[in-house]
């Protein structure tokens, strides 16, 4: 029996002030889109300027009345959702470990980076709508960020699945900055058991070689551009979600403008709601996903039960039969949790490379706020030749900034990311260690 029917769509609008290019006519332009009616959900990342948020709710409330910006960190988290239908309540988490401050440049942790929640009633039916967007990744060849964002994806999945309750539908709409063959992308799916929407590889979201905002760099670096913006689905207790459609629904340009709406792609998804008929048996929930297992080898994992999301093309009269093919042949069912396991023995190590990076961190800082102090004394006891006691003056502030500096980095900045990347892998370790024992409950 159809439950309810529903077109979700994520973007990243780019909206960084005094930093995004053609900011206010690509709002504008993105508010006239949202309001043609085509889209029933809509999540929005990177709105980033309070003014350009309500911009936003006021140029959509015709046909998306209702709306719910989640305000966290220095600049507000930069989420926004749009909706047709009630939003019955909010949550928003906060993740652990979310970039450095002194990184003024790249500023993820002024934002106040996490996940949110907004609990949607649509039709009678309770979806549970999760807006998030991971830390940047800003040097693939030296990406000192991996760890944050692995331990960012595997927090947004236990979120998920502390909040999912008994609503009907779970949807992780967003920028999650990682691509299908990334560690943060398979840890997140994985532990959350959701379903991507998207099953081709033709799709690409970030970088595209027809958008205006695309450097040259970036062209030759990936000349069909990347995905990394997703939507994730999982259908509630005896229902099943139906993936009707999956596709890019903005133009390239920005009409009769020679800009595109973002420097992302707008990312929509059709989902359908079927109810299950009760059984004798209780259907166990499990996923289906396509992951790369160890030594590089392609597995198809394919389980069908409730609280799965299925395809169009799906046999209604399989769902409860399991079908597993690795490179063509058969294999255990035992792959879907090989691969779990693989996913989070690799998130572990990062974590594990991580502490060791930030106990060599605080020797360095504690040894250079050591020496700084030796030149301050020196400097104090130096007595400034003659038309030089401003500039002696002026180093001595200096020399004693840098050292509360590199005190604070290793103590109180040090613990902070510490504690927070002990909590990600220790919560991972607990999954690890139980998962294969209580399968059903994961």
């Amino acid at each position: 029996m159809l439950l309810l029917e529903l077109n979700i769509l994520t973007l990243n609008i780019w909206g960084i002030p005094y930093v995004s290019s053609d900011r206010r006519p690509r709002i504008d332009a993105i508010c006239k889109e949202l309001a043609s009616g085509k889209y029933d959900i809509v999540s929005l990342q990177e709105v980033w300027a309070q003014q350009d948020s309500e911009l936003l709710q006021k140029g959509t409330e015709a046909v998306l009345p209702h709306s719910h910006y989640f305000h966290s960190g220095v600049m507000g988290a930069g989420l926004l959702v749009l909706s047709k239908y009630p939003i019955l309540g909010t949550l928003f988490h906060a993740w652990s470990v979310n970039g450095y401050f002194h990184r003024i440049q790249h500023a993820d942790w002024f934002g106040g980076k996490g996940v949110g929640l907004c609990r949607i009633l649509v039709g009678g039916q309770m979806v549970h709508l999760y807006n998030a967007h991971l830390h940047a990744e800003y040097d693939n060849a030296n990406d000192e960020y991996k760890t944050h964002r692995v331990i960012q994806a595997f927090d947004t999945a236990q979120f998920i699945e502390a909040t999912r309750g008994n609503s009907a539908l779970q949807i992780l709409a967003g920028d999650l900055n990682a691509q299908p063959q990334d560690i943060s992308y398979k840890v997140l799916l994985y532990t959350s058991k959701m379903l991507d929407s998207c099953d081709s590889d033709s799709f690409r979201t970030n970088e595209c070689e027809h958008n205006s905002y695309t450097s040259k760099q970036a062209r030759e670096r990936n000349p069909l551009g990347i995905r990394i913006d997703h939507i994730f689905v999982r259908g509630g207790d005896h229902v099943n979600a139906e993936i009707a459609e999956y596709k890019l629904p903005f133009p390239e340009r920005v009409p009769g403008e020679k800009f595109s709406f973002s420097d992302h792609e707008a990312v929509m998804a059709k989902l359908k709601l079927f109810k299950l008929e009760p059984r004798s048996e209780e259907p166990v929930a499990t996923i289906e996903v396509n992951c790369l297992v160890e030594d590089g080898e392609s597995c198809s994992v394919r389980e069908l039960g409730a609280g799965d999301a299925l395809t169009g093309d799906d046999d209604q009269s399989s769902q409860h039969q399991p079908e597993i093919q690795c490179n063509g042949s058969s294999t255990s069912i035992q792959s879907m949790p090989a691969a779990r396991t693989a996913a989070l023995l690799e998130a572990l190590a990062l974590c594990d490379a991580s502490l060791l990076q930030l106990n060599t961190d605080r020797i360095l800082y504690y040894s250079a706020a050591t020496f700084l102090f030796v030149l301050l004394v020196l400097l104090v006891e130096f007595t400034a030749p003659v038309g030089m006691r401003t500039i002696f003056l002026l180093l001595k502030f200096i020399v004693f900034g840098v050292i509360l500096f590199c005190v604070f980095m290793a103590s109180i900045w040090n613990y902070m990311e510490r504690n927070g990347v002990l909590q990600g892998k220790k919560s991972m370790e607990v999954m690890l260690h139980h998962a294969q024992k209580y399968e059903y409950f994961y």
